[in-house]
């Protein structure tokens, strides 16, 4: 039985940790937390989208729910539900699929909201804020409970919601024009 270590001085000391699992982990405040499976529904929409950005960014820049990346503050990493990276990501990825602080960040990060305030919280407030203090240029979050997508860009270091787009509305991605989806679409 392999004994765990629940203890983590430094990112770095966390990222040559293997326990000889697939399990994905948070790191808070020095401490494993294991991060439960999607919902169906998460997944569900994570790979719709997936599947319309495809045929724009092709498959080695996209990266589903493995993605990790590392964030300032609480828990020190995330996964989004989908990420498109850049192409000098894709060779960097290849022994472990961590964006660091040092890299550039992705192009766009996706989250879609599971249910509960926490959940909610944890999207529309702290993601947020961690994911602009990367300079990640795109964010979108999914929020099936309220069949609504939010796309904030950040402009001078700070996120500005395009819109907020609810039912056959098209989203418009300041990353991606060419892009074309409603809500509706997603949620269906």
């Amino acid at each position: 039985m392999m004994q765990t270590r629940t203890r983590f001085l430094s990112f770095e000391e966390y990222l040559s940790y293997d326990d000889g699992t697939e399990n994905l982990y948070e790191l808070f405040n020095g401490e494993l937390i294991e991060v439960p499976p999607e919902s169906g529904l998460n997944i569900e929409i994570a790979n719709f989208l997936f599947s319309l950005f495809l045929p724009m960014v092709g498959h080695r820049r996209l990266r589903g729910h493995g993605l990790e990346l590392e964030v300032r503050g609480e828990p020190k990493n995330r996964y989004p539900d989908l990420t498109i990276i850049q192409d000098e990501h894709i060779q960097l990825l290849k022994q472990r699929n961590t964006i660091r602080l040092n890299m550039v960040p992705p192009l766009l990060v996706v989250e879609v909201v599971s249910p509960g305030e926490l959940q909610r919280d944890r999207d529309y407030i702290a993601k947020r804020s961690q994911y602009q203090d990367m300079g990640i240029p795109e964010y979108w979050i999914v929020d099936p409970q309220a069949k609504t997508v939010t796309v904030l860009e950040l402009l001078d270091a700070a996120y500005t919601t395009v819109e907020t787009v609810q039912g056959n509305n098209l989203i418009r991605s300041p990353q991606f024009p060419e892009l074309r989806v409603t809500s509706t679409q997603i949620f269906n």
